[in-house]
């Protein structure tokens, strides 16, 4: 986006049609306008891209799609649903750690910074990567639905499986770009506290995910966070 992004090479070779084309074009103008403006734009913009700079293409093996950047102050950071380890740990992690204790008995972290599942292949990718300050879903149709689309394609390409955690409706629009009988995909209600109950909590994905990789030859994921950062 400009010369503050950091994107592992990774991607920026497998996504360069992607950021040179029109639509990025306009979301870069759309985002260069807000700021000079004054408004606050959520994560700041070394961290637009940290999903993908944390996690190179050839190491994904999960997939967990959210939907846009937590809005409050000193929340987001560029991972989905994870915050800043100083930062108090949001309803919707509480309810994925809760899930996580009961499915593979993992101790519920005392944090919320999520960098220890990237750095092993989890894709902690949001739909749309940046939010106005107090105003969620305010960049939703800017242009970064269409890129994240992109994303979710190029993974589907990967040579080997690969699972794709999917929570609630608007993760699961993105299924049409994954090829199921080649990868795991796993749906079940968004982890909020508003629909938590109604699929999320009992889903089990965390150890399906784990047995999908290790029968496939990967090397499972260690859930448990680190417990101090």
């Amino acid at each position: 986006m400009n010369t503050t992004v950091t994107l592992d090479e990774s991607w920026k070779a497998a996504l360069s049609a992607e950021l040179q084309s029109p639509y990025m074009g306009e979301l870069r103008s759309f985002l260069k306008t807000e700021l000079a403006e004054g408004k606050v734009i959520f994560p700041k913009p070394s961290e637009y891209f940290a999903a993908l700079d944390l996690t190179p293409l050839d190491e994904v093996k999960v997939v967990i799609l959210g939907q846009d950047p937590y809005h409050g102050d000193g929340q987001a950071h560029g991972l989905c649903f994870s915050v800043r380890p100083d930062v108090r740990t949001p309803p919707s992690l509480k309810n994925i750690y809760k899930e996580l204790e009961a499915d593979l008995d993992v101790p519920r972290a005392p944090h919320g910074h999520l960098v220890s599942w990237a750095r092993q292949g989890v894709l902690l990718l949001n739909s749309v990567l940046t939010v106005e300050r107090g105003l969620a879903a305010s960049h939703r149709g800017r242009g970064w639905e269409k890129f994240t689309d992109a994303v979710i394609a190029r993974v589907n390409q990967l040579e080997h499986p690969v699972v794709f955690l999917l929570w609630g409706a608007y993760a699961q629009k993105k299924a049409q770009f994954v090829d199921s009988s080649r990868h795991l995909v796993l749906k079940a209600a968004h982890p909020s506290p508003l629909s938590a109950h109604n699929g999320f909590l009992g889903c089990r994905h965390f150890s399906q995910a784990n047995e999908f990789l290790e029968k496939n030859g990967l090397e499972p994921v260690d859930w448990q966070l680190p417990e101090k950062l």
